[in-house]
C-alpha cells in the first residue's frame, strides 16, 4: 500500500491553426453578432466564451525548493479531456527536481520558461532543457526517468502538460520529440508574437507530431494589441496566463492575471484576446481533441480500467512488459541531487 501511495505524487514540470489580428475598428463594439474569420477569409462561428477560471495556487512539491501551481489535475479541475495535468513549476535557486519515477499511458510536454533542467531515462536518453526549449515525451507502455534542476542556471520556471493517449496508443513504444528554442517556429504581426509549439499558426507549422491531436501556442502581446485565434470547434481549449494581464473572450471582461487558467466554452470557433495594459501579456493557448474514453489514474499511471492499472503496477514491480530496464537503473542526475 505504501508503494501505491507513493505513486499518487504527480511530478512538477520542467518543465492549428493560423490566427488573424483584428483591426481596431472591428472590435470596439463587439456583440454576439461578431464572427471570427479564418485567414482564408471564410467566416466561422462566434468567439468562445470563458466557462470557468481557476487561479493556480502555490504548493511545495518534489525535492529542493520546488513550487508548483497546478491548474489541471487538482481539486478544482481533475482533468479536461484530453488533458490530465497542467503544472507551472518554479524554483528560486534552480535546486529542485524529481528523482527516478515511472509513467505509462500518456505524454508529458515540458516547456522551459527560465533556467534549465536535466533529463535522463532508463533507456539511455539524456539531455538538458534550457529556457525556450521543448520536450514532448510519449511514455506509452512505460518510462522511468528523472527531472533535476540545474542550479548553475539560477532561478527556473516552466510548464508541464500531460496529454492523455487513446486506448489504442497507451502501450506504444516510448519516444521523444525535442526542440531547442531556436527551432520552435515563430511569427509576429501587429504587436502579437506566436511560438508554435504544436499545430499551426500564422502560416507556420510545428514539426511536433501529436498522437492525440493537440494545438499548443505561446503568445506574447504588446500593449494595445489584440488578436483572433481560430480553434477547431470540437476541441476542448484553455488559456493559461504566464505574465502580465489579458482580456479574453469579451472586451469588457476583467483582465486575467498570471497563474490564471481560463477554460473556454464550447460552441465557438475562435478566441478573442486584448492587451489593454501598459506591459506585455504572455499566455499559452492549448486545445485538444477529446478522447471520450474512461480514465483511471493512479499517480503517474493512466489507463482505461482498474484492471489495467493493477496490471501496470504488477509490470512495474516485476520489471516486465516495458519496465525491464528499471531493474538495475539509477539516474546519474538524481545521485547528485541535494534535497
Amino acid at each position: 500500500m505504501q508503494n501505491l501511495i507513493s505513486f499518487h505524487r504527480i511530478e512538477i514540470c520542467k518543465f492549428i491553426t493560423p490566427f488573424k489580428i483584428l483591426k481596431n475598428n472591428k472590435t470596439k463594439n463587439h456583440t454576439n453578432l461578431i464572427v471570427c474569420k479564418m485567414s482564408s477569409g471564410n467566416v466561422v462561428q462566434a468567439p468562445r466564451s470563458v466557462a470557468k477560471t481557476i487561479l493556480a495556487r502555490a504548493a511545495s512539491e518534489g525535492g529542493g525548493d520546488a513550487v508548483v501551481r497546478r491548474s489541471i489535475g487538482g481539486f478544482e479541475l481533475k482533468r479536461f479531456d484530453p488533458f490530465l495535468l497542467l503544472d507551472d513549476g518554479s524554483s528560486e535557486t534552480g535546486n529542485a527536481g524529481f528523482p527516478d519515477h515511472p509513467h505509462r499511458g500518456f505524454e508529458t510536454v515540458s516547456y522551459v520558461l527560465q533556467g534549465a533542467w536535466k533529463h535522463e531515462d532508463f533507456g539511455g536518453h539524456k539531455g538538458n532543457l534550457e529556457a525556450g526549449d521543448l520536450q514532448w515525451m510519449t511514455a506509452g507502455r512505460g518510462i522511468v526517468h528523472s527531472e533535476i534542476g540545474d542550479p548553475s542556471k539560477g532561478k527556473s520556471r516552466g510548464l508541464q502538460l500531460w496529454v492523455n493517449l487513446s486506448s489504442q496508443n497507451k502501450m506504444i513504444e516510448p519516444r521523444y520529440q525535442e526542440l531547442k528554442s531556436r527551432d520552435i517556429p515563430e511569427a509576429e504581426k501587429d504587436g502579437v508574437k506566436v511560438r508554435v509549439i504544436a499545430g499551426e499558426a500564422f502560416g507556420i507549422k510545428s514539426q511536433i507530431y501529436t498522437m492525440t491531436p493537440t494545438m499548443y501556442l505561446d503568445f506574447t502581446m504588446a500593449p494595445g494589441s489584440h488578436l483572433e485565434q481560430p480553434i477547431p470547434p470540437s476541441w476542448n481549449a484553455f488559456v493559461y496566463v504566464i505574465e502580465g494581464e489579458g482580456v479574453f473572450a469579451n472586451e469588457t471582461s476583467s483582465p486575467a492575471k498570471p497563474y490564471t487558467l481560463l477554460l473556454l466554452g464550447s460552441g465557438g470557433d475562435c478566441l478573442l484576446a486584448w492587451n489593454k495594459s501598459s506591459n506585455v501579456t504572455k499566455f499559452v493557448l492549448v486545445a485538444g481533441q477529446p478522447l471520450n474514453e474512461p480514465v483511471v489514474q493512479h499517480g503517474p499511471f493512466v489507463m482505461n480500467t482498474e484492471e489495467e492499472i493493477e496490471k501496470t503496477f504488477s509490470d512495474y514491480f516485476s520489471y516486465t512488459n516495458g519496465f525491464e530496464k528499471a531493474r538495475s537503473w539509477k539516474s546519474e542526475n538524481a545521485r547528485g541531487f541535494v534535497h
